[in-house]
């Protein structure tokens, strides 16, 4: 099981140790940029950076919150909290917008959706602020090779409220999650992980996520 240190920080994840987004699924194209994520915490929320080097066909339509982001050249947090029946997932394109939601179950329904899960309205976006180096909009895709960011600080306020138990961590909790970059229908799909997925390309695996121990 793949394991990353979350370190305490006041803001900004600033010199944390970096994880790689480098187990690609076999679907993906022949481009496949250097992803790297860094992570940190206080008492209020977790920080979350993501560095994108080399990319290519970096592209951006979606700008209503809790939109298919995931279609867009795309970065993405997965985290099961300890006590916590479900896992979150909180994905953001190059331009910042994003999407987030609880799943309790991830089994996929025929219509959409999952057969449990919680999906907040758009106005709930704004309790995770969320900062990327990019314009809102990039079309069309950029050619590149580019470098771009995205920068997510999830309050654990937020994830409690969602989850209907505390998720504020203490040192030594481990929380499961997975880190991921993707681009469904950018000019080069792709779909990278920290925690491989394995032969199925679906994200919402929580039996893979890996070990996030809080320092």
């Amino acid at each position: 099981m793949n394991e990353y240190e979350i370190r305490r920080a006041d803001n900004a994840p600033g010199k944390a140790a970096e994880g790689r987004v480098a187990g690609w699924h076999p679907a993906s194209g022949d481009v496949r940029p250097d992803v790297r994520f860094r992570a940190a915490w206080s008492a209020a929320r977790l920080f979350v950076r993501f560095d994108v080097r080399g990319d290519r066909g970096v592209r951006s339509v979606v700008e209503a919150p809790q939109g298919p982001v995931w279609t867009d050249s795309c970065v993405e947090c997965f985290l099961q909290p300890s006590g916590a029946e479900g896992h979150f997932n909180f994905e953001a394109n190059a331009g910042g917008t994003l999407h987030f939601s609880y799943i309790l179950d991830p089994r996929r329904l025929p219509e959409g959706g999952y057969a449990r899960w919680v999906l907040p309205p758009p106005a709930a976006c704004a309790r995770v602020a969320v900062r990327a180096s990019l314009p809102r909009r990039v079309e069309p895709a950029l050619p590149g090779p580019v470098d771009w960011s995205v920068e997510m600080e999830i309050p654990f306020a937020l994830l409690s409220d969602l989850a209907g138990v505390p998720c504020a961590p203490k040192s030594g909790d481990v929380w499961r999650g997975n880190f991921f970059h993707c681009g469904d229908a950018a000019p080069h799909p792709r779909w990278g992980a920290w925690c491989d997925v394995g032969e199925k390309l679906d994200f919402h695996q929580p039996d893979r996520f890996g070990a996030l121990v809080f320092a």
